[in-house]
C-alpha cells in the first residue's frame, strides 16, 4: 500500500448542513413551545407536590436585655435558660389564644416538639472572641443576648403559614407576661387580703393582716436595699441597680421606693394597729366557740412543728459536740514538686484540714438556724395561747352591746381596707413606672415571624421542566424528515 496516498475527501453528503438545521428549528417552533409549556405545567406540579411533603421553617428572633441578664441570671438571680421560652405551659397558652380549629392533642404536642430555640451570634463577635483567644487572653462566658425561635412543620400539616408566624409572636407575648409576673409586677397576695377575710373571724385579722404587711415591707426594703459589702465585677452590677431603685422617683405620683416604705410603716403603726388593738381588747368574735376551736388546732399544728424542730436541733448539736472535741486547726498550704515534671501536687493534710473546717462551720450555721427556728414557734405558740386564755375568760357584755360592737368594727374594717387599696395603688403605679424605665427592653421582637416561601422550589421545578420540554421539543424537530426529495 502507498504510503504517500492522500486521505479520502468528504462526500458533500457527509457533511452538517447548519442552515438546514436551523430551519428545521424554525419550523419546529409550535411543537417546541408546546412541549416546553407541557414541561414547564410538570414542573411546576411536581415541584408544587414536593414542597408540600416538605417540612417549612417558620423564623422569629426575640432579643432579651432585662437586668441581670449579662450575667445569665434573671432578675432575681435565678439562672437563665433560653428553654425558658418554650416551656410547655408557655407553648399551650399560646396555641389556646391562638384559638386555630381542629387542633387536637397530638397536634399540639407535635407542634410542642417541633419549636426550637438556638442563640444567635453575629460575625463580628466571632471573629472578635477568636482574636483575644489567639492572643492568649482568657474569654469569660458569653450569654447572646439574641435568639431564633424556630417551628419545623410540614406544609401540609394543618396549620396555616399565617398562623405558624402568629402562634410564635404570640409564644413570645405569653413569656413576657409570665416573665412581669414574676419579676416586675406585684405579688398576686398583695392585691386585696381583704378577700380572703370575708368570712373570717376577728381573731383571725391580726394573723393575716400582720403577715401580709410585713410581706410588703420586706418588698419595698428589698428595693431600697443595698449592701456595700459586696465585692467582684458581678456585685458592682447589682449594686448600681440597686442604687438607681433607691434613687427612682416616680413622675406619675413622685413618690420613690424610699417614700413608699414610710407610708407603709405608717399605715402599720397607726391604721392597723389601731383595729387590731380593737379588737383584742374589746375581745370581738362572730363565733367565739368556733375562734377557740382553730386556736386549738392551730396551737397543735405549732406543738407538732415546735417537736420535729428541737428533733432537727438536737441531731444538730450531736453533731457539733462531737466535731468540737478536736480543736479547729488551719494548715498553710504547701506544694510538691511533681517528679514527672507536671502541676504541682498538693499537701494532703491542707486539703484534710480545709474540709474538716468546712465541715464544722456548717455545722455552727445549721445549729444556729435551728435554734432560731425554735425560739420562732415557740414565741408564735406564746402569744396564741395568751390571746386563747383572754378570749375564754373575756366577759362579752350584753348582746346588743356585742352587736354594736361588731357592726362599728365592719365599718372600720371597710375604712381600713379603702386605705390598704390605696396604698396598694401607690405601689403599683410607682412600680409601672419604675418597669417602664427599668424592663422596657426586657422581652422583644427583633426580627418578626417569617416562613421559608415555597417560590424557589417551583422556580427551580418550572425551570427544570421548561428546559427538558424544550430540549425534547427540538430533538424531535431535528430528527424530522427533510421535506426534500432525495437525491438518485
Amino acid at each position: 500500500m502507498d504510503s504517500h496516498a492522500s486521505p479520502p475527501s468528504l462526500d458533500e453528503g457527509d457533511s452538517i448542513d447548519f442552515r438546514e438545521l436551523l430551519q428545521r428549528a424554525r419550523r419546529g417552533l409550535p411543537r417546541i413551545a408546546g412541549l416546553a409549556l407541557v414541561g414547564l405545567a410538570v414542573g411546576l406540579g411536581c415541584g408544587l407536590v414536593i414542597s408540600y411533603k416538605r417540612t417549612a421553617v417558620s423564623a422569629l428572633r426575640v432579643t432579651f436585655g432585662f437586668p441581670g441578664f449579662e450575667l445569665g441570671t434573671y432578675p432575681n438571680g435565678s439562672r437563665f435558660q433560653p428553654d425558658d421560652v418554650r416551656a410547655p405551659d408557655v407553648v399551650n397558652a399560646a396555641i389556646q389564644r391562638l384559638g386555630v380549629q381542629g387542633l387536637g392533642a397530638d397536634e399540639s404536642s407535635r407542634i410542642r416538639g417541633a419549636i426550637g430555640i438556638s442563640g444567635f451570634i453575629s460575625p463580628g463577635i466571632i471573629k472578635e472572641r477568636d482574636r483575644l483567644r489567639a492572643s492568649g487572653q482568657n474569654l469569660p462566658p458569653y450569654f447572646p443576648d439574641e435568639y431564633e425561635i424556630s417551628l419545623s412543620l410540614p406544609r401540609d400539616f394543618p396549620l396555616a403559614v399565617r398562623h405558624r408566624e402568629l402562634l410564635l409572636a404570640e409564644i413570645v407575648n405569653v413569656y413576657l407576661e409570665k416573665f412581669r409576673r414574676t419579676y416586675v409586677d406585684l405579688p398576686d397576695e398583695f392585691v386585696n387580703p381583704f378577700a380572703a377575710l370575708r368570712d373570717a373571724d376577728f381573731v383571725e385579722y391580726e394573723l393575716i393582716l400582720t403577715r401580709e404587711m410585713q410581706s410588703v415591707l420586706a418588698y419595698l426594703e428589698e428595693k431600697i436595699d443595698i449592701d456595700s459589702e459586696r465585692d467582684g465585677p458581678e456585685a458592682k452590677k447589682e449594686l448600681a441597680r440597686a442604687r438607681a431603685a433607691k434613687q427612682f422617683r416616680s413622675p406619675t405620683n413622685n413618690l420613690s421606693f424610699q417614700d413608699l416604705f414610710k407610708q407603709a410603716q405608717l399605715f402599720s403603726q397607726i391604721r392597723l394597729n389601731d383595729v387590731l388593738s380593737q379588737i383584742y381588747v374589746h375581745g370581738l368574735s362572730k363565733d367565739r366557740e368556733h375562734a377557740l376551736v382553730k386556736m386549738d388546732y392551730h396551737l397543735r399544728t405549732l406543738e407538732d412543728r415546735e417537736q420535729r424542730l428541737k428533733e432537727e436541733e438536737s441531731v444538730v448539736t450531736e453533731l457539733l459536740s462531737k466535731t468540737q472535741e478536736r480543736a479547729q486547726s488551719y494548715v498553710v498550704a504547701s506544694k510538691v514538686q511533681n517528679p514527672s515534671g507536671g502541676q504541682p501536687i498538693m499537701d494532703q493534710a491542707f486539703i484534710d484540714s480545709l474540709l474538716a473546717n468546712d465541715a464544722y462551720n456548717f455545722l455552727v450555721r445549721r445549729a444556729l438556724e435551728a435554734g432560731l427556728e425554735v425560739k420562732r414557734v415557740q414565741a408564735e405558740k406564746a402569744r396564741l395561747q395568751e390571746r386563747r386564755q383572754r378570749m375564754r375568760t373575756f366577759t362579752t357584755g350584753q348582746p346588743a352591746d356585742q352587736a354594736a360592737a361588731i357592726a362599728a368594727m365592719q365599718k372600720t374594717l371597710t375604712d381600713l381596707e379603702g386605705a390598704y387599696q390605696e396604698l396598694l395603688t401607690k405601689i403599683r403605679t410607682t412600680m409601672d413606672d419604675y418597669a417602664r424605665q427599668e424592663y422596657a427592653a426586657a422581652v422583644r421582637i427583633s426580627m418578626q415571624a417569617k416562613t421559608d416561601s415555597i417560590l424557589v422550589g417551583l422556580l427551580l421545578a418550572g425551570a427544570l421542566g421548561l428546559g427538558m420540554g424544550s430540549a425534547l421539543g427540538l430533538g424531535l424537530s431535528l430528527l424530522r424528515e427533510s421535506p426534500d426529495r432525495p437525491r438518485v
